[in-house]
């Protein structure tokens, strides 16, 4: 049922490594189109677009720093008008920034967070809407996290709360658009071995380990069948809901 993906149009950002590079290709060897979006990852973003090219798959490369408010409606357009229109938009774009306790956030770190984690998602899928309503409808889909659901470890409550603000604003998005016939919907991941934990010290990685029933840490690939499916006509009927890719860590009712 996944042969709809072929040809489809997807934009994917911070696709340079991690869940975003894995759904690049997980995408393209379905016969996808793909913009792969990367900031400052330019060499890692190359090798990622030439494991697709390898495959025989389309990718095209962009560069924007999506803290930066006016650059997300741009990225968007660019890569609609290169792959010849926009079916699918993944919000995957996100960090903490830095391990920072609740009495040493400033404004700085806040607005730094915000930008990239919440605000780039609102422009981006803002952007999107017009090249969706124009094929007849599409699939948003974000990136929220466990830590949204759970506050985060020590020194992540603003990313934390970002993720949480992503995962309410998947479901009035998948509201307001739905007569569109553009379904949103977010995947939350649990701990993923990605360069986004290369910074995490080892004994923390070891208790968030214990934490989860089915005995391992995600890799970045247990995200791309939840995509894949969230993208295809295998999901028409869902849309405003949160599926949580985590190896049991947390079971929400």
């Amino acid at each position: 049922m996944l042969e709809d993906l072929q040809g489809k149009c997807v934009l994917i950002t911070g696709a340079s490594t991690g869940i975003g590079a894995a759904a690049a290709q997980g995408f393209a060897r379905l016969g996808a189109k793909v913009a792969l979006h990367y900031n400052a990852s330019e060499e890692a973003a190359q090798k990622a677009a030439d494991l697709i090219r390898t495959d025989g798959g389309e990718v095209h490369l962009f560069q924007a720093d999506l803290t930066q408010s006016e650059t997300a409606a741009p990225l968007v357009q660019e890569a609609a008008y290169k792959l010849g229109g926009l079916d699918i938009l993944i919000n995957n774009a996100g960090s903490l920034m830095t391990r920072t306790l609740f009495l040493d956030w400033d404004d700085e770190l806040y607005e730094r967070v915000m930008a990239l984690n919440v605000r780039a998602v609102i422009h981006a899928s803002q952007a999107a809407v017009p090249f969706m309503e124009g094929r007849g409808g599409g699939s948003i889909i974000n990136l929220g996290s466990i830590a949204g659901n759970n506050g985060g470890a020590p020194g992540s409550g603003l990313y934390a709360s970002a993720k949480a603000f992503v995962h309410n604003i998947t479901r009035h998005m998948a509201s307001d658009l739905a007569k569109k016939d553009i379904r949103v919907n977010a995947i939350a991941p649990g701990v993923i071995k990605t360069p986004f934990h290369d910074l995490t010290p080892p004994e923390r990685m070891q208790a968030m380990l214990n934490s989860v029933p089915m005995g391992r840490l995600g890799v970045a690939e247990d995200c791309v069948g939840p995509l894949v499916f969230l993208a295809s006509n295998m999901s028409t009927y869902m849309t405003g809901q949160i599926l949580h890719v985590n190896g049991g860590q947390l079971m929400p009712a």
